[in-house]
């Protein structure tokens, strides 16, 4: 939040994300990649895994007993050939073949187990990594979203969490069986020959050097990779948002360019990292067929001098293989795990940043009468970059504050540092003599009621939708709001009246029958300050004297500021603010300041008379 430092040394600092205080993306923008720090992601993923101990404990009883049951496969394989197949035993051929059999058999069931709890334990990870993100994002300060793309967001929380589903449910398994089976085969192939396992082991060198240089660029790639696909995702949700503006203005080409140019970007960056992380196969397979022809060549050279015999020869070359698989698995995985990697550091990214306090050991409930004071209040969201400048007010309770002024005068900065989404850098504001810094947030929050210029409805009812302002409350004290907020006569017009379902953001309604809902919202809240923030800019006029009643009764004995443009719609105010550059330059009722007939008030009276003649 504005104008407060991190006070934890392991939290992030949105700053340090690429984020601009003040200004949202822009088209083309493109965020440096931080340096990464693979081994805290995966430390971070640990300890989510480990939540899991029962689940995890069933894997790695299942893996050990797979691992041990398909070593023992090639042992048994040459003791059949030295001792049953050249001497021509058939019986106990036949004998160990059934125990082979049963090996085997015994070793598909307990993958299949393994398998299944090791599904569960993935989704079980990422799950906790979901709704850790989510829970951020509900206690994260305004400041954050004004800040990034909520489509960039959504990457994170679909994009980024399904590729560590992804990669987590298919390693978990392998990375464990790789680890046992790599060891187990050594252990065995010792038993058998030390010089054979030493010439087994000669092609490790070669691969991990080979490993360690194909890794390093897929790290690189895959970062790049996902944070590109935020960059599509975030321009598809916001012209998605945007369609009508796009086709208003006739950019339908444009959008369509820079899209295409996002897509390249994201399309040449997957080539070289699907690219480099390919070559992984390949390269070891070419690895385990050289080191196959190795033992091959020298077993022959052994059994030819009668240092080794045949089944021996054939459970190492099988050895081998079992040696080198795990190598090559591992080497796969750890590309797949540079993906993984990526996605779960942008979701970290978000985790770990400081959430927004509320203060917790204050006061939780508390009521209030209403009176607010500003004094010598100054803000900025950038530096040498002021937005409010020694501000002061006084506010009764009960009294009607309007605010007017340009755009970009700081009059919705006054409602961000009242409702503390940005806290205020310099002088105090006092809620019934009370700083309120000093305050719980949620419980100051509690007491305010907010009425936007942007009606926002949620799928739902309309009944849920008004709902919203008090949880608890009854389908009478729902209706009773609606018919306070002038609402309810269209509503009972409505297919299913109260209970109609709206689609996203309300796109079954219009703007003003959705800011009714909103007002009947705040009304069923019953706050003791209410803010009224454009309300009714974006109505027509019949409408607008529905909601100017609407609001007078939403009003009534609570502390209001109005923002306005309209000026007729703060004609009753108690005071007027004029506010220029971020200074209140007249303040007084309206007939107070249309006396001063060169001033600011008038001169804005004035011009809007005049547009309303044209």
């Amino acid at each position: 939040m504005a104008g407060n430092k991190q006070s934890q040394a392991n939290k992030i600092d949105i700053a340090q994300m690429g984020f601009q205080p003040g200004r949202g993306p822009r088209p083309g923008d493109v965020q440096k990649v931080r340096s990464k720090d693979a081994t805290k992601t995966v430390l971070g993923i640990w300890q989510y895994l480990k939540q899991q101990k029962k689940s995890l404990i069933i894997v790695l009883i299942c893996t050990i007993i797979t691992s041990v049951l398909t070593l023992l496969g090639p042992y048994l394989i040459g003791k059949m050939i030295d001792d049953y197949i050249l001497p021509k035993n058939v019986e106990g051929m036949i004998s160990l073949g059934a125990v082979l059999l049963g090996i085997y058999l015994l070793s598909s069931i307990f993958t299949w187990i393994q398998s299944y709890v090791a599904s569960s334990l993935s989704q079980k990870t990422v799950q906790g990594m979901r709704q850790d993100l989510f829970n951020k994002f509900q206690h994260l300060p305004i400041s954050f979203f004004d800040q990034k793309s909520h489509g960039e967001l959504m990457s994170r929380t679909t994009n980024d969490i399904t590729n560590v589903s992804n990669t987590l449910n298919q390693t978990i398994v392998q990375l464990m069986t790789s680890v046992l089976m790599l060891v187990g085969s050594i252990i065995m192939m010792l038993t058998l020959s030390i010089w054979m396992t030493f010439i087994t082991i000669l092609t490790v060198p070669a691969i991990a050097f080979i490993t360690k240089r194909i890794t390093k660029y897929t790290k690189q790639y895959f970062s790049e990779q996902q944070k590109r696909l935020g960059e599509v995702n975030g321009f598809v949700q916001e012209n998605l948002a945007g369609n009508k503006v796009v086709k208003v203005f006739g950019r339908e080409v444009d959008s369509l360019q820079e899209f295409r140019e996002r897509n390249e970007k994201l399309r040449s960056v997957s080539i070289k990292a699907q690219s480099v992380s390919g070559s992984m196969g390949p390269i070891m397979n070419a690895m385990r067929n050289l080191n196959f022809v190795i033992i091959a060549v020298s077993g022959g050279l052994f059994a030819y001098h009668d240092m080794i015999t045949i089944g021996i020869i054939v459970s190492f070359l099988q050895y081998s293989n079992q040696f080198s698989q795990p190598i090559n698995q591992l080497a796969n995985q750890y590309n797949m795990l540079q993906s993984a990697i990526a996605g779960a550091e942008r979701v970290f990214e978000i985790v770990d940043i400081q959430a927004e306090r509320y203060s917790e050991n204050k006061e939780e409930s508390f009521s209030i009468k209403g009176e607010v004071v500003f004094k010598d209040v100054s803000f900025s969201y950038k530096e040498n970059h002021p937005i409010l400048k020694n501000v002061s007010l006084h506010a009764s309770p009960g009294s009607m504050i309007a605010l007017v002024g340009p755009t970009g005068s700081g009059k919705t900065t006054i409602i961000n540092l009242l409702t503390r989404f940005y806290e205020n850098q310099f002088g105090h504001i006092y809620m019934d003599g009370k700083d309120i810094k000093e305050m719980n947030k949620q419980a100051l929050r509690s007491q305010i009621g907010v009425v936007l210029q942007d009606a926002y409805v949620f799928s739902g009812t309309i009944k849920e939708n008004i709902r919203y302002g008090k949880l608890e409350a009854t389908d009478e004290e729902i209706v009773d709001a609606a018919k306070v907020a002038n609402a309810d006569a269209f509503i009972k017009k409505l297919p299913s009246g109260y209970d109609t379902y709206l689609s996203a953001e309300g796109g079954n309604l219009s703007q003003g029958q959705k800011q009714l809902l909103t007002i009947a919202r705040a009304i069923l809240a019953n706050p003791s300050i209410l803010i009224l923030d454009e309300a009714t800019s974006s109505v027509d006029t019949r409408t607008e004297l529905q909601i100017q009643e609407a609001m007078k009764a939403l009003m009534k004995g609570r502390t209001s500021f109005v923002i306005a443009h309209r000026l007729s719609t703060i004609q009753e105010a108690d005071n007027i603010l004029v506010i220029k550059e971020g200074e209140i330059v007249e303040r007084g009722t309206h007939d107070e300041l249309l006396n001063n007939k060169n001033g600011f008030y008038t001169g804005l009276t004035k011009s809007q008379f005049v547009q309303l003649n044209n």
